[in-house]
């Protein structure tokens, strides 16, 4: 690692020669380098690739699904040879099986791989001034532990029975019983495994970053000098750690009942399709307990680095320090830690004590108290910010509405009575889309549009962004928001043919709107693929920091270099000092020293 001088806002002007690609201090070879690689920030990208692939799939997916919803029992054009043994429709048990793995894609592939494989690998490492994770070799295999389950779950579409077809939340006994319906043979057993390889990739990587975040920050960097992205993502990585190895043990015993008899699961006598089970003694309802002792948190491991990243992008455009610093993290902290003790209400229809509903119900709400805390700090950020919107701002502005249309739709379903009556309609999956589609989502666009110039040392194309944009938020306030129409009619989910009932005859003309959006939603991303494809060699060079952003990160060459920096960076404040009576621009990076007789900043400071 060389040294250099550190200037008045960073290490090197853009055209500095410095500020080209570091050199590799060690030369690998291909493999080492670019497939089995310990850098934190190939694997970041590996981790990008990887998952925006399955982003297409699971919204492919999702188009055959709304075909169905919207139009039952027709030729699906263009891919309906593919079906030829059902006349070019969609079977039943096929319509199942897509809904099953369009969540399972997007949840376990796409969502919580992007936010922590991607993004924590590239960032934690850059934005805490270390030169890569504490565990490098651990880092690799956490990527590569996905691959089995890649293969699991793509191979699983072509088993006898086709992929698993029990839902996302695979409840027993539908799960559990390999003669319960086609999709629970084979392609459930390899769902199940696919599941483990999830599991173990995550929790490789939830103790890398938390080792990392604790010992591994540069000089300077106290714990409140963090980014809120890396609160975000050490809150997360903790979340992981305790609440993951539930939901592994949890498959473990499933695949146990399904290829031993051990029986965790089924009751005594059950019969499914005509076959008893050999093993007895079981609990479905224990699945539950255990499935969704992970699978709340997820929903938070789902989010919360999503908050933390548009946190960073809305104080550097409104060109404001964050407003509430500390409470944004006692907030984030707030969020994770009763996410842990509400997991019931996702059970509230399963005939418990109404008691142990009532205490979950109050559990439930007091979540609103934190997220309403982020919620008003981002609107004081942004509130009297000389706002810039570009792009990565546009995201960002949208997953703050888009959360709190989410957010508040919680609210509703985390009341007892209410949830009983909305609990399998389309208000659940309005909900659902909201917050991790209409939120995370368009944080994660936020953040690629944001970081791209640090990942790639060229940046994307603004014009292009923002009509991916524009389109993006019409077409998925088309989709979604009229899943609550739905909902509130009473419109059930996981119907293969709603309109056999009377009741829902008339609301076809609404899912037939909602699935033009759809197809309009899926269509217009190809802009924003061109853009990044077209950005990655072609796009004008960025240089160090093109956004006049305060974070380490910015100060690093771009792309960075193998051990990223190319000096010794100690931090002097923390990262959302924009408007600083102390510099003379807009922006004070925390590499920067104060001038001589000025008091150091407070940690955690915040208007």
């Amino acid at each position: 690692m060389s040294t250099i001088t550190v200037g008045p806002h960073g290490p090197a002007a853009p055209d500095h020669p410095l500020s080209q690609t570091a050199p590799h201090a060690h030369k690998g070879s291909f493999l080492t380098t670019y497939i089995f690689s310990r850098d934190h920030k190939v694997i970041g990208i590996q981790f990008l690739f990887s998952t925006l692939l399955w982003f297409l799939i699971g919204g492919l997916l999702a188009l055959a699904v709304r075909w169905q919803v919207a139009w039952p029992w027709t030729q699906i054009p263009i891919l309906g040879h593919l079906f030829h043994l059902q006349g070019g429709q969609i079977s039943p048990e096929f319509y199942t099986m897509l809904v099953t793995m369009h969540a399972t894609v997007m949840i376990f592939l796409v969502i919580i791989p992007i936010l922590a494989g991607a993004f924590g690998n590239f960032l934690i490492p850059l934005m805490i001034g270390a030169d890569d994770m504490a565990f490098p070799t651990l880092n690799m295999l956490s990527y590569w532990f996905m691959w089995p389950a890649f293969i699991c779950f793509l191979s699983s579409f072509f088993v006898a029975g086709g992929a698993a077809a029990a839902g996302w939340t695979s409840y027993p006994p539908l799960s559990d019983n390999p003669a319960a319906a086609p999709g629970s043979g084979m392609g459930q057993t390899l769902w199940l495994l696919g599941l483990v390889c999830v599991g173990i990739s995550s929790m490789m990587g939830s103790i890398n970053y938390m080792t990392t975040i604790i010992q591994m920050r540069a000089p300077g960097m106290t714990m409140f000098r963090l980014p809120l992205t890396i609160w975000a993502m050490f809150i997360t990585a903790v979340l992981q750690a305790f609440a993951l190895p539930v939901l592994t043990a949890a498959a473990f015993m499933q695949l146990m009942d399904r290829l031993l008899g051990a029986g965790f699961f089924m009751p005594d006598g059950s019969v499914v399709n005509n076959t008893i089970n050999t093993a007895g003694g079981g609990q479905p309802l224990l699945w539950q307990h255990l499935f969704w002792f992970y699978s709340h948190p997820a929903v938070y491991i789902m989010i919360l680095p999503a908050m933390g990243m548009v946190s960073d992008m809305i104080s550097c455009f409104a060109r404001k320090p964050i407003y509430g610093y500390k409470p944004m993290v006692y907030s984030i902290a707030g969020i994770a830690g009763l996410g842990f003790i509400v997991w019931g209400h996702h059970m509230f229809v399963s005939g418990m004590n109404p008691a142990l509903g009532m205490t979950f119900m109050v559990s439930t709400m007091m979540i609103a108290l934190p997220s309403a805390i982020k919620t008003f700090n981002w609107l004081g950020t942004i509130w009297g910010g000389k706002i810039q919107f570009t792009t990565p701002m546009l995201f960002a502005l949208a997953f703050v509405s888009m959360f709190i249309i989410g957010g508040l739709s919680g609210i509703f379903m985390a009341a007892t009575p209410v949830d009983i009556f909305i609990h399998d309609t389309y208000f659940i999956v309005a909900h659902f889309h909201y917050v991790l589609f209409a939120g995370t989502a368009m944080g994660v666009f936020g953040a690629i549009y944001f970081w791209f110039p640090k990942m790639f040392g060229r940046m994307m194309n603004e014009l292009w962004g923002k009509v991916h944009f524009f389109f993006t938020f019409i077409f998925l306030n088309g989709v979604f928001y009229t899943m609550h129409i739905l909902g509130a009619n009473g419109f059930p989910r996981r119907y293969a043919d709603h309109y056999r009932f009377a009741t829902f005859a008339h609301l076809q003309p609404l899912n037939a709107f909602m699935t033009y959006c759809a197809m309009g939603l899926v269509g217009v991303q190809v802009i924003f693929i061109i853009n990044f494809f077209y950005s990655m060699f072609l796009g004008p060079k960025a240089g160090r920091n093109p956004w006049h952003a305060n974070g380490l990160e910015w100060s690093a060459p771009s792309p960075p270099g193998h051990g990223n920096f190319d000096f010794q960076p100690h931090v002097h404040r923390g990262p959302y000092e924009y408007g600083s009576p102390e510099s003379t621009e807009d922006y004070y990076p925390q590499i920067q020293p104060p001038a001589e007789g000025l008091p150091p900043i407070a940690d955690g400071h915040g208007h």
